[in-house]
């Protein structure tokens, strides 16, 4: 899984330094003791255990007894008042959990953030496939059914962004960028993506867009599962239910109608 790198050069101004120091965290770097954080932020060691002082003291961190930094529950909480969580949320939670119920497969939701999927809800059960994702990681756009549909969805920059990045997290992943741009294309045309152990072997996913009263992309829904055989009736089964989860999120987002 590749990860942002540390900034290149220190940040001049007070605010971006303690950006800085919150930006070292990710979904593959959820702890951090002092030295590899001042690495990560592109800071003096001086000056980062200064601002993780003044972070932990707000909540925004927190430090454990072993001396590593974690994100905070006051950060968190603060998180949770965005529109992506508060909005998109609170309307698609009851439909995932309804769509977990009939499919028994881990259910994602997922937003475009920069040139990655960000994960805001999953619903997964005691037999489902193990996988990586959870609410708040972020993953590459061109290794999950999610991020594909975000992905097609994306402004060409991101697009730009992603191909320069293409990552293999397995030895399925897909790391020609005209390859990639032929997938984007038949996902705009037949509206979902397909991946199959892209991103986690022994996991297949399928996708679909989810479109405000405009039609822009604001989500993708997903499910994650075992490969299964691309045309099969699961896959079709699986594709009618996601359409009418994701047709049932649209009708209740704000300004539908």
């Amino acid at each position: 899984m590749s990860t942002p790198p540390p900034l290149a050069h220190p940040p001049l101004t007070a605010a971006g330094k303690l950006l800085a120091v919150l930006g070292a965290f990710d979904g593959a770097h959820r702890r951090l003791n002092l030295t590899r954080l001042a690495e990560r932020a592109g800071l003096a060691l001086t000056t980062t255990h200064r601002i993780a002082a003044e972070l932990t003291a707000w909540g925004a961190l927190e430090r454990r007894p072993d001396d590593t930094y974690v994100v905070g529950r006051r950060l968190w909480n603060l998180g949770l008042l965005a529109p992506v969580q508060s909005e998109l949320g609170v309307v698609a939670a009851p439909f995932l959990h309804d769509l977990h119920a009939a499919t028994k497969a881990t259910v994602h939701l997922a937003v475009l953030d920069g040139a990655r999927a960000l994960y805001v809800d999953r619903v997964s059960g005691r037999w489902s496939v193990p996988i990586v994702s959870d609410v708040g990681s972020r993953l590459p756009l061109h290794t999950t059914g999610v991020g594909k549909v975000l992905l097609a969805h994306a402004p060409e920059e991101v697009v730009e962004r992603c191909c320069a990045d293409l990552v293999a997290p397995t030895r399925w992943a897909v790391t020609d960028a005209d390859v990639l741009a032929g997938q984007l294309a038949r996902v705009r045309e037949q509206g979902w993506a397909l991946t199959d152990q892209e991103m986690t072997p022994g996991a297949a996913s399928l996708a679909v867009p989810v479109r405000e009263a405009a039609g822009r992309v604001v989500a993708a829904l997903g499910v994650v599962l075992a490969p299964f055989e691309v045309g099969s009736p699961v896959q079709q089964s699986l594709l009618a239910a996601l359409r009418v989860t994701a047709a049932g999120i649209e009708r209740c987002l704000p300004g539908q109608g």
